[in-house]
């Protein structure tokens, strides 16, 4: 995807400054319109010292899920209160805690109040908002159903942010054992040994091998750390920079579904996503081409978000839903049939949804399943790593004394 910047003239005359990501100009030009007939100048974004890569080092800032879901809830209950669209933006917004949601809705609180659309205004105002919410808005915009709209947002990001937090959990655990195992070790090889090396030295005697290793990997250490600090900073790099390429990121995406500790977890996450966004987005009415498209914007894993971006092409050309959704080697069977016989029924959008949550629900199994087999694993390793340095240390210390 390209990034795009343009300008454009408003219905009212006004010029819309923003920027859009889209396959080439042609495309972009496409998706400007559905906001503004007119387009005055377009430009591709070429980001300062580009090395060809896809993007920037980090990219993008994102919106909190979090605070977009209590938002999205306040907004809906404040609708559905009687209040006009454009007071209840200015309301919300101005409580808001967020800085970036709180600019998001306070500068299209302004937008509509002076006669521009719902989601024209968030696309304008909101290049970091997520497309699910900018095309459920514009559904419920034409539907005349705003309230519902903002109602079916919260839902889905309160039960996004959720998810996320389970992987987040799952692995927070194991990270933080390894970095404390790390800082041990970096205190025990620069401080401890060296110091217990020069007292075993000025003894004599022989020592045990052990603690031969040990004072050898401390001299290692002691020498090399700056060398070792280098290295690691340039392997960091590398890796960062390779992950910004197509294959970086395709290779990526396949050691997160592969894994054997976390890809079922990855695997089940992206299923849940990927239904739960179908759901929400049928049911306000969007078609399953569009939804398609959308959907494959918001998928996290690369592959997934590539299989499911192939859907729309092959559903424009007459290929059954289900069929299309079968192609995609990555999603689970179940989903894949399910898909099917919601097409066949033609209820795809209450399908979806609980298959949808049965995903939700097998996440959640799965974190459990992944985090009860990681701590004892965990522990064995420590107890290993910790006792093969006390027993270092401390054998010589039963023979210090025929030295002394």
């Amino acid at each position: 995807m390209k990034t795009f910047e343009y300008r454009a003239q408003m219905p009212n005359g006004r010029e819309a400054r923003g920027v859009i990501q889209a396959t080439d100009e042609f495309a972009a030009i496409q998706k400007i319109r559905n906001d503004y007939p007119v387009v005055t100048h377009i430009a591709e974004v070429q980001a300062k010292g580009s090395t060809g890569l896809n993007m920037e080092i980090g990219g993008p800032r994102k919106i909190n899920l979090k605070s977009l879901s209590i938002a999205c809830k306040q907004i809906a209950i404040t609708l559905k209160a009687g209040v006009p669209i454009a007071r209840c933006l200015e309301l919300i917004g101005n409580q808001t805690e967020d800085k970036m949601l709180k600019r998001i809705i306070t500068k299209t609180a302004e937008d509509v109040a002076e006669g521009n659309g719902l989601a024209s205004s968030l696309h304008r105002n909101g290049p970091e908002l997520p497309p699910t919410f900018i095309e459920t808005m514009r559904a419920g915009e034409e539907s005349g159903n705003l309230e519902h709209s903002f109602d079916e947002m919260s839902e889905y990001y309160e039960k996004a942010y959720k998810n996320a937090g389970k992987i987040k959990s799952a692995l927070g655990y194991p990270i933080f054992v390894l970095i404390v195992a790390v800082i041990v070790l970096f205190i025990v090889m620069m401080f401890v040994m060296p110091a217990m090396g020069s007292t075993f030295k000025d003894l004599g005697g022989e020592l045990p091998i052990m603690t031969k290793i040990m004072i050898g990997m401390s001299d290692f250490f002691v020498k090399y750390w700056m060398v070792m600090v280098a290295v690691i900073a340039v392997f960091f790099l590398a890796r960062s920079l390779f992950l910004l390429t197509e294959k970086g990121k395709e290779v990526h995406a396949v050691i997160q579904l592969k894994n054997p500790f976390f890809g079922k977890i990855h695997t089940l996450s992206g299923a849940a996503q990927f239904a739960n966004t179908m759901a929400m987005l049928l049911a306000s009415g969007l078609t399953v081409n569009n939804a398609v498209d959308i959907t494959s914007r918001t998928m996290d894993n690369y592959i997934l978000r590539k299989e499911v971006g192939g859907i729309k092409d092959q559903v424009e050309q007459g290929v059954p839903f289900g069929e299309c959704v079968k192609r995609c080697e990555h999603l689970p069977a179940t989903l894949q049939d399910m898909c099917t016989i919601g097409e066949q029924t033609g209820e795809l959008d209450s399908t979806l949804d609980v298959i949808g949550e049965f995903y939700d629900n097998e996440t959640d199994v799965a974190t459990a399943s992944a985090i009860a087999k990681i701590e004892p694993t965990m522990m064995v390793g420590l107890a290993i790593f910790a006792g093969f340095i006390v027993i270092s240390i401390y054998l010589p210390m039963f023979t210090m004394y025929n030295y002394m």
